[in-house]
């Protein structure tokens, strides 16, 4: 049973005394909050802290005693002197007393041109540090998979198979849907248009090129992005915060070959697998349209395909995919592995590595439309 807590003070000429009894303890010292402050608008430099009768004393207790002595006339600078004996009290004292960071200093903000070009200036040092940081993140994660293709037998198969439905088949129904109305839209519009110059059997042409080369496979990444980089990032980030991954570390588990491999692997296979059905679902919304619209027969839709479509177009969206899938992958474990211990933190890179992968996707998609357009493809 615990003693309560309680003080006696004593305003002495020499040096006014603090006397502590009972267990200073959290579960005991709520009620003494008040009654210590008011205390400590008279202690000053000097001031002893009587231990002879204290019970059991722990860090919620030291550092009540520390807020006593620091909200004083005195200030922070007054130093806790101890009288009598206790197996702990002066080590946990102090110890309150060095953990004690003073008042943050007040952030200056710096107005007019200046402070614009600051904060610009502030905003590329991170962009370019997070850059270097994400480099650097891909590298070893690129090594890791050397090692692990190198020694098969430490690939972790049931989290990759385990990734794989999670991320890539569940997220099936949604890219299909997706792309099946972007196709009946392209379609749709291809109709209203080219008809408008005679020009309306293009539509398959359109439907075709358009859904080959960049909408099923951008489409598939943009959801990827939004909703497996999500699920990535806040679930590494959660074992961040649950200090999971720093178990994993004492035990020997690697985190980089038990959570950011598989993920990496299982995103490998499963994106080309999605955008392939990206593709057959846009153009199968085209076909409803130019049947519906134009009187296009399934039979003179696919013919037209396979005579006036060449394959390239279906190998230049479909060679995207994989590394739209490392790009997103990588993305996403990097920014869960730099949670930190606060549910803001969480939340803050989750949103980072939505963004960040939305624009990685695009930005790499008009750098491999450019590259095509110089190769004559």
């Amino acid at each position: 049973m615990a003693a309560t807590a309680a003080f006696d003070f004593r305003d002495d000429d020499r040096a006014p005394v603090l006397a502590l009894s009972g267990d200073w303890t959290v579960d005991t010292i709520s009620a003494l909050e008040s009654d210590l402050a008011e205390v400590s608008e008279k202690l000053k430099e000097g001031s002893v802290v009587d231990v002879g009768e204290l019970g059991r004393f722990d860090v919620a207790g030291a550092y009540l005693i520390d807020r006593t002595f620091r909200d004083s006339p005195a200030g922070d600078k007054a130093r806790i002197a101890i009288r009598g004996e206790h197996a702990n009290a002066m080590r946990l004292l102090q110890a309150a007393r060095k953990s004690y960071a003073g008042p943050a200093a007040p952030v200056r903000q710096t107005q007019g041109i200046k402070g614009f070009v600051e904060a610009v200036g502030r905003a590329m040092a991170s962009v370019g540090e997070e850059i270097i940081e994400l480099i650097g993140f891909f590298g070893e994660t690129l090594v890791t998979m050397a090692a692990l293709i190198a020694n098969p037998r430490r690939l972790r198969m049931v989290s990759i198979v385990n990734v794989m439905e999670k991320a890539g088949l569940n997220a099936l129904p949604i890219v299909m849907l997706l792309s099946f109305f972007i196709g009946m839209v392209i379609s749709y519009l291809g109709a209203r248009i080219l008809g408008d110059f005679g020009a309306s059997v293009f539509t398959v042409e359109l439907v075709a090129f358009s859904m080959l080369r960049e909408f099923a496979v951008v489409v598939t990444g943009v959801i990827l992005a939004g909703r497996t980089n999500s699920a990535f990032t806040a679930e590494i980030g959660a074992m961040k915060m649950r200090q999971e991954i720093d178990a994993m570390r004492v035990m020997g588990i690697k985190p980089m070959e038990a959570l950011v491999v598989p993920r990496v692997i299982a995103m490998l296979i499963m994106t080309p697998i999605l955008t392939f059905a990206a593709m057959m679902s846009g153009i199968f919304g085209g076909l409803i349209v130019a049947w519906g619209e134009l009187g296009v027969s399934p039979a003179m839709f696919f013919s037209r395909i396979s005579e006036t479509v060449p394959s390239q177009h279906f190998w230049v969206g479909f060679v995207k995919a994989p590394v739209f899938a490392i790009t997103l992958a990588v993305i996403a474990c990097k920014q869960g592995l730099s949670v930190g211990g606060d549910v803001g933190s969480l939340g803050s890179r989750v949103t980072t590595s939505v963004v960040q992968a939305i624009f990685m996707i695009l930005l790499l998609d008009a750098i491999f439309a450019l590259w095509f357009l110089e190769m004559n493809w």
